[in-house]
């Protein structure tokens, strides 16, 4: 019998991933990355440390290379393979990440008007420019709309889709103005490949929408009118040219179209599944259920649980949304976060570079760290070089650094980062079984989780919990072609599908005694430096947004 494969998409924050994978047992067949080609690294940037674009050309761009590439790669590598074989597509990307579109559903960027504008491409997930709106659209909420928070963990955050969208029409008008609407990359790939971006056509995946948009449908999808007039009068229209058409990973948002067939060789008409988030499809990859927690770790972390709909949950304050059906079929999506940290091990290197040169890599730096005992540097830091996602909620906080000496070594620091976001990490697992969602095991997908088995070890030891890693190195991309395992017919169901194509590695981190008692005693330290600067009632809250406010003085 011949063999089937899927097609996982993957994109990321710099690049796009094309991976086949073998519908039988989770083989994968070939791979391959396309790097984007705007920016710096994929990334377009300004002085303003908050903003950050994408251009969407990238986006068309990868899919093809990435696919022809990974096509190419399986050729070589599989006797016999034929890109027929190719059964299904899934596709996963970052998230809050949405691009303003015309009225045939086509990225405004693509119009030779607004081709170098930044506010008319994709808004990147870590575009914090919407502080001001997420901080009002919060306070509305509280006041009028409780139980739009409730389900988004008691805070609107700035990553998220109505704060980038109100910014833009407060600072670039013209683009706002020109905007038919706002779609999520995760449904604008799939929309592409299908030939479905018109207005009319486009599906939109309940993991985006729910769990940034505020889409619910308690109160029939997405917030009403009067809450979106009480933010701006102009903002009220768009609710009604939004996609009204929202589903979840185990609907298709259509066939492959005839050009796609064309540009890549697949077959015309296999089904694309609904898009969603990385670290959504990231978690289907690394083998979700409920009592696992899954850790995708890369420049930001974002932990998924899952909880049956038929047993009774909790609002749970400073999560990013409890949304059913966001992850698996049946089941509530329950999504946290750190917004850094590859991201602060990459400031360490690349902008303070310690000691220059091969002495400041990150393998130099991890050997250091890892002579170290726990405590031994004297140092705790804080891990919010990017804001805090999960439990706060609050982009206007910063990193710190505390108990430096004139003898601290590079090491120490490096050491003292890792360490800081294993205790956000941590807060993070509290905060879950403080309110009931008991995290049986902790399963760790992504680069750093995979290349660097200090950082493993030491989440392991503050945390008292063994750390297992995904069986595979690409388990958003694996969680993409799982989706279309399902969409394409080759498995009945998500359970069976994860059961026959996902795995741990055999090797499982577990906490060393001695260094988990010395990490109990900083964890009291790092909390009190957590509540102190970052709650609202702390009594160091006002620093840092105090020295950000200076700095945004400064700068104008």
């Amino acid at each position: 019998m011949s063999r089937t494969y899927t097609l996982g998409l993957d994109y990321g924050t710099n690049s796009v991933r094309a991976l086949v994978v073998d519908t039988a047992d989770g083989r994968e067949v070939a791979t391959a990355v396309w790097n984007y080609e705007h920016g710096d690294a994929g990334v377009i940037l300004s002085r303003d440390p908050n903003l950050a674009r994408q251009h969407p050309a990238d986006y068309v761009k990868g899919a093809e290379a990435a696919i022809l590439g990974a096509l190419g790669a399986a050729h070589k590598r599989v006797r016999g393979f034929k890109a027929e074989q190719v059964a299904g597509i899934g596709v996963d990307t970052t998230g809050s990440t949405p691009l303003p579109v015309d009225g045939r559903g086509q990225p405004l960027a693509f119009d030779r008007r607004f081709a170098r504008n930044p506010a008319a491409m994709a808004w990147l997930w870590k575009d914090h420019t919407g502080v001001a709106e997420a901080a009002e659209i919060t306070a509305l909420a509280r006041e009028i709309r409780p139980q739009y928070l409730a389900k988004c963990g008691g805070t609107y955050s700035s990553e998220w889709f109505f704060s980038k969208i109100l910014h833009c029409l407060r600072t670039a008008p013209e683009v706002f103005a020109a905007a038919d609407s706002w779609v999520e990359l995760a449904d604008y790939v799939p929309a592409a490949l299908t030939g479905t971006e018109a207005p009319d056509k486009r599906t939109a995946g309940i993991c985006a929408a729910g769990h940034k948009a505020m889409y619910n449908e308690n109160w029939h999808g997405y917030p009403d009118d009067e809450f979106l007039k009480r933010l701006s009068p102009k903002l009220a229209p768009l609710r009604a040219r939004l996609c009204a058409k929202v589903r979840d990973v185990s609907a298709t948002a259509g066939g492959l179209s005839a050009e796609w067939s064309r540009r890549t060789g697949l077959r015309q008409g296999i089904p694309v599944a609904v898009g969603a988030f990385d670290a959504h499809l990231g978690a289907i990859g690394a083998g979700i259920a409920p009592g696992t927690l899954v850790k995708i770790i890369g420049t930001s972390t974002c932990d998924i649980a899952v909880w049956p709909l038929a047993e009774k949950l909790p609002d749970i304050p400073g999560l990013c949304g409890i949304v059913p059906g966001s992850v698996l079929p049946g089941c509530y999506g329950l999504e946290a976060g750190q917004s850094a940290v590859g991201d602060i091990f990459n400031w360490f290197v690349n902008y303070i570079q310690p000691g220059g040169g091969k002495a400041g890599s990150h393998e130099a730096l991890t050997r250091g760290a890892a002579k170290l005992r726990a405590g031994e540097s004297g140092l705790i830091a804080l891990d919010w070089n990017n804001g805090n996602r999960t439990v706060l909620v609050d982009q206007r906080l910063a990193g710190l650094l505390l108990g430096q000496t004139l003898y601290t070594t590079p090491a120490e620091v490096y050491r003292a980062l890792i360490e800081a976001t294993a205790f956000g990490a941590l807060t993070i697992i509290n905060r879950f079984e403080e309110y009931g969602v008991k995290i049986s095991q902790v399963v760790n997908c992504g680069g750093i989780a995979e290349k660097n088995p200090l950082v493993m070890q030491i989440y392991a030891d503050v945390t008292g919990r063994p750390m297992k890693v995904s069986r595979s190195a690409q388990t958003c991309a694996l969680g993409s072609a799982v989706a279309a395992a399902v969409a394409a017919g080759a498995h009945r169901d998500f359970a069976s599908a994860i059961r026959a194509m996902t795995g741990l590695k055999p090797r499982a981190f577990a906490p060393d005694p001695k260094a988990h008692a010395v990490y109990r005693e900083l964890y009291v330290l790092y909390s009190a430096l957590h509540d102190a600067f970052g709650k609202a009632d702390g009594s160091l809250q006002s620093v840092m947004k105090q020295l950000i406010d200076i700095r945004s003085r400064a700068r104008s």
